[in-house]
């Protein structure tokens, strides 16, 4: 969740840190801080934005060359400045990102050993670990090694020491953490928008391996000292993709973007028009053994997975489940030969994620992930994984990386109808060519709605609740439409398959409340209307979501209308997902709500 960035080499460190941390203000924070080395250690920090502590910097003089920085999410101790990060000792200062678990005895002894805490955190306890062991051999490598160690959790470090004042090390478990070289210098960030007005080649480091970061270049070490190779990767987006060109948001922009992202990561596994993803397990024979489909996630991950787990059972007739990935572990899940699990996670860092991952693994259960980033560690830790070309999202709250999910879990479920034999070439290859490209011009034909469904929006600010309706597919999409809703309009929201209502929900329907009904399935169509007129009958206000030729063919009741320009198939999907994105949007834009950084959220939840 927590930003950090670091840099030791030729110029200034302080604006480059700061200008890091300001591109990773999207991961979401409640505090910052910097620590600068050169003579000696200081240490700057503040609660609240970026602001509240460039404010603190103003007028100090500001030369040193090396520096690490940290934007904090509160977990252990309130977002005030004694809890913000680095954390400082005599010899040392400490940015961390995730969890120490065992942080309470640690803390416990080191108050024996006379150690003073400062703040309520966890990560102060890893900081004076570390200070005695250091203070015992002053050999950096060993002394990191020796500390993690002793330390339950996960977490990415990045230290510098008062007598080392112009080097940086970090470490990693269970973390993101990447480190470059550029002409500059050496970078460590906790993200690559960090780093990409400098470079874009950069070592994700493997978990456990001590990294050194000086003017000269990087090194890497294992635990017996020995430098170690570490492979170099490359980005493949700019720092343009990164900026809002013009956009009043992120989010909004990243919507925008959904037609594109699309039709690249459609075209990226199409091969004469059939799914072809280059991978023995999905492309051969192996795909047609699997007797059981897991899909585990969380959020709006998650949410792609009940739209996936609904294509595969019913293109291909294999039962699908979808699990949560934070309560997978804990519920000691029955798994066995014949199941394939599906991990879906747009950072390919969500700790619950990469933890379910681990379980499916050491139960001898294949797994395949499906990751917008390169390198993630739920992406090198899969047996397979299938990567969604989507570009970088930016915005907490997921758009383009949902829909893409879907795309690619929908033609998963296309290759395995095939391998099962349920479906045939000729109808499959129609299938991509919707999805490849009908699907991407109605989406981009939804965008055009966009003023339309800012007007719906501008009357639901000043809701309280709000209510999402849906039967079949619709009622999964419903979903993730009430989870954006909640992200960043602060409207409380809430998601009902349609036919639930007259089992207890229907008690909170009363005049004026807000009903979003999607309706894009023809099977429940009437099955649906039966539902808006018992929801109307009772003083609800809907908005009908509905496509054109349900529109033309049904007459149904309803306070407001957006006619969707999508085909009434299971592809609908992409088209609705936008209009129900677009809506959320507008709602929190009109109540003047800060979109991409919406308040108690992250976009990458790297601790449980």
């Amino acid at each position: 969740m927590c930003g950090i960035v670091g840099f030791t080499g030729k110029r200034a460190a302080l604006p480059l840190l700061l200008s890091g941390l300001s591109a990773l203000e999207y991961r979401g924070y409640d505090s910052a801080g910097v620590a600068l080395a050169a003579e000696r250690l200081v240490t700057v920090k503040s609660a609240g934005r970026l602001s509240c502590l460039q404010q603190k910097l103003k007028g100090g003089v500001w030369g040193q060359t090396c520096g690490i920085g940290h934007t904090r999410w509160a977990t252990h101790g309130a977002p005030v400045d004694h809890n913000a990060h680095p954390h400082a000792t005599p010899r040392l200062a400490m940015v961390h990102n995730g969890i120490i678990e065992n942080y309470a005895e640690l803390t416990a002894a080191l108050c024996e050993q006379g150690c003073v805490f400062r703040s309520e955190t966890d990560t102060e306890s890893a900081a004076w670990l570390l200070d005695g062991i250091y203070g015992e051999n002053h050999d950096p490598v060993q002394a990191i090694f020796k500390t993690i160690k002793q330390l339950r959790g996960s977490f990415a470090f990045g230290v510098i020491f008062a007598d080392r004042p112009g080097e940086i090390y970090a470490v990693r478990r269970d973390s993101p953490l990447i480190v470059a070289q550029a002409e500059e210098g050496s970078f460590l960030a906790s993200d690559v928008p960090a780093l990409l007005a400098h470079t874009k080649a950069y070592y994700r480091p493997d978990e456990g391996v001590v990294c050194r970061l000086s003017a000269q270049g990087v090194c890497f070490f294992d635990d017996e000292g020995k430098e170690v190779a570490q492979r170099l990767e490359t980005v493949d987006w700019s720092v343009e993709q990164a900026r809002k060109d013009g956009f009043e948001h992120f989010m909004i922009k990243e919507i925008y973007e959904e037609p594109q992202a699309l039709q690249r990561t459609v075209q990226h596994y199409l091969k004469k028009g059939l799914p072809r993803f280059q991978n023995p397990m999905l492309d051969g024979d192996a795909l047609a053994s699997f007797k059981r489909v897991i899909l585990v996630a969380c959020g709006t991950a998650m949410h792609a997975g009940l739209v996936g787990a609904y294509r595969i059972e019913k293109m291909a007739r294999v039962p699908a489940r979808v699990e949560i990935a934070s309560e997978f572990r804990y519920a000691d899940p029955v798994l066995g030969t014949g199941d394939l699990m599906i991990l879906l996670s747009q950072s390919g860092e969500t700790a619950d994620t990469l933890a379910a991952l681990r379980h499916a693994k050491a139960q001898g259960v294949p797994t395949l992930a499906i990751v917008n980033v390169v390198g993630s560690s739920v992406a090198r830790e899969a047996d397979h994984v299938l990567y969604t070309p989507a570009g970088p999202e930016i915005a907490v709250a997921s758009t383009k990386a949902y829909s893409v999910q879907c795309a690619v879990l929908e033609l998963i479920a296309i290759r395995m109808a095939m391998a099962k034999g349920r479906m045939d070439a000729h109808r499959a290859r129609g299938l991509c060519v919707q999805l490849a490209d009908h699907v991407p011009a109605e989406v981009l034909a939804t965008l055009e709605l966009s003023d339309r469904i800012r007007t719906l929006a501008v009357a639901l600010t000043d809701a309280q609740h709000l209510f999402y309706i849906g039967r079949d597919l619709d009622c999964a999409l419903c979903t993730e439409g009430s989870l954006k809703l909640k992200e960043i309009s602060y409207i409380h929201s809430e998601a009902y398959a349609a036919g639930e209502l007259k089992h207890g929900a229907i008690s909170l329907i009363e005049r004026d409340t807000p009903v979003v009904a999607l309706m894009t399935v023809p099977h429940v169509a009437e099955k649906m209307i039966s539902a808006i007129r018992e929801v109307r009958s009772r003083g609800a206000r809907v908005i009908l979501f509905i496509t054109r030729d349900l529109a033309e063919r049904y007459e149904i009741p309803f306070d407001d209308c957006v006619q969707l320009p999508v085909s009434s198939t299971g592809q609908t999907v992409f088209g609705a997902a936008t209009a129900l994105q677009l809506l959320a949007y507008h709602v929190a834009a009109a109540r003047g709500l800060d979109v991409d950084k919406p308040r108690n959220l992250a976009k990458s939840v790297t601790v449980e």
